[in-house]
């Protein structure tokens, strides 16, 4: 193994810091210490935060990493990890990466590490390489990732592909009753949190997110993969009924009961099966994902110089459709 690589395994942060940076970067060194670290992950819990700007994620997100590490009913001690994916400006790239302010509850504690990464313009609430930030973290011994996406709205859903628990996260006076029944990101959810629970509209807010779970299909579990459930396996009949919780995460109201949850849908999964489907749902999208990235960087590489350019100027000038200069150019390629 390199030496970064034995570095994190034995509970180095410096050098795990600086493999995360190269990860993020996309550099070779990052996806070589990925695939050494592969074999050592396996066994983190991921959980997912999302939902609109202003719910109180990241303040959420604070309380539960807190409970890991000071478990107010006696369980164990944990080790948390926290990646928190920040929107990056379309137009200067940056972004404000300032997710540390609202958890200063976890400053000092060894026993935690935050994440902050920009989404670098990769659309559904998470960057391209928060894959491998969670598997290096995984490898690395933390056994909850805590991974709190962009918030930018209703198709933030690749949080479901990634996470084995989905936490959507709602607060009274974001929407009406319509709003909160039609929002696709409520479907990808295991818990359902209405955070901000005293504030005016509460009751108003869960009457419309209990409407919504009466509306939805009793099957909908297979969301996460086109490869779910696998070839001749049925989806077992012990469906998890998605819950809502209460809190109020600026005083930690709530937020005991909501890491109990937590607990019940593991072990959910883990009885039905489905942690295991999930795994495989989320290495297969993965996969899918790096074999999209690859083929696109292999095909730029082959495509001869200016050949893009000129057809992207017939695109401009409505000679041809982008249908047709697509086929034009991967048809270029092939020959």
């Amino acid at each position: 193994m390199s030496e970064i690589v034995q570095k994190v395994l034995a509970g180095d942060r410096l050098s795990l810091t600086r493999l995360l940076s190269k990860i993020e970067d996309g550099a070779p060194e990052g996806q070589q210490a990925l695939a050494e670290l592969f074999p050592h992950g396996g066994r983190a819990f991921l959980i997912g935060v999302t939902g609109a700007p202003g719910t109180g994620k990241s303040s959420l997100v604070n309380q539960i990493a807190y409970h890991y590490r000071h478990p107010a009913d006696g369980g164990e001690l944990k080790r948390v990890a926290i990646v928190a994916v920040d929107p990056s400006s379309p137009f200067s790239g940056g972004a404000v990466l300032g997710d540390r302010i609202r958890m200063n509850a976890l400053t000092g504690d060894a026993g935690v590490f935050i994440r902050s990464m920009a989404s670098r313009g990769s659309l559904g609430g998470l960057a391209s390489t928060t894959a491998g930030i969670v598997q290096a973290f995984d490898a690395a011994g933390f056994e909850i990732i805590l991974i709190e996406t962009v918030g930018a709205g209703q198709a933030e859903v690749d949080i479901a592909r990634l996470a084995h628990t989905t936490v959507v996260v709602e607060a009274p006076g974001l929407g009406d009753d319509v709003q909160a029944i039609k929002a696709g990101i409520l479907e990808i959810a295991d818990i359902l949190v209405v955070n901000k629970a005293d504030r005016p509209g509460i009751e108003q807010t869960e009457r419309a997110l209990k409407n919504m779970l009466q509306l939805a299909h009793p099957v909908r579990r297979d969301f996460t993969s086109p490869y779910l459930p696998a070839s001749g396996e049925a989806l077992n009949e012990a469906l998890w009924m998605t819950p809502i919780q209460r809190t109020v995460a600026t005083e930690g109201s709530g937020v005991l009961e909501l890491v109990g949850l937590i607990a019940k849908h593991r072990e959910h999964l883990s009885s039905t099966g489905d942690l295991a489907r999930r795994e495989r749902a989320r290495l297969a999208a993965e996969l899918d994902m790096l074999i999209q990235l690859g083929l696109v960087e292999n095909w730029q590489k082959r495509l001869g110089n200016g050949q893009y350019e000129e057809t992207l100027v017939e695109v401009v000038s409505r000679r041809i459709s982008p249908g047709e200069a697509a086929r034009k150019l991967i048809g270029m390629e092939s020959k």
